[in-house]
């Protein structure tokens, strides 16, 4: 799926602005954890600048879904099941999750979000 250029120039603001990157660190397929080096406190600013930015709301747990993965319900000994693969596509059909399918450790989960992840999220939000 395509990424809308305005949107992607928009997120890409945000995150040289909020993690102190170059603009060429960010790319689509750049991870926020991995590549961009973004900590779980970096996190709360993003979204922060993104409901500024974009004049949208993001609730609690909308982008990073703790209730799943701290639920003993889909997590056994430290990896998502089914279940909660099931409930995160569910919940995130903005996020590819196609990588961590393959390994769903809990501790990935946040580090294999993309650039593009958060420009689909978005333009989840702006279509309401």
């Amino acid at each position: 799926m395509a990424i809308d250029a305005d949107i992607f120039e928009k997120v890409k603001a945000t995150l040289v602005d909020a993690l102190g990157v170059d603009d060429d660190e960010v790319t689509e397929e750049a991870t926020l954890v991995g590549d961009l080096g973004a900590e779980s406190i970096d996190f709360l600013d993003i979204v922060f600048r993104l409901e500024k930015t974009f004049g949208i709301k993001v609730e609690r747990g909308e982008l990073f879904p703790e209730d799943i993965l701290t639920n003993a319900a889909y997590v056994q000994n430290n990896r998502i099941n089914e279940e909660g693969l099931a409930e995160l596509r569910s919940r995130l059909p903005f996020i590819d999750l196609t990588e961590f399918e393959k390994n769903p450790v809990v501790q990935e989960f946040a580090s294999r979000m993309t650039v593009a992840d958060m420009c689909r999220f978005v333009e989840y939000k702006l279509k309401g």
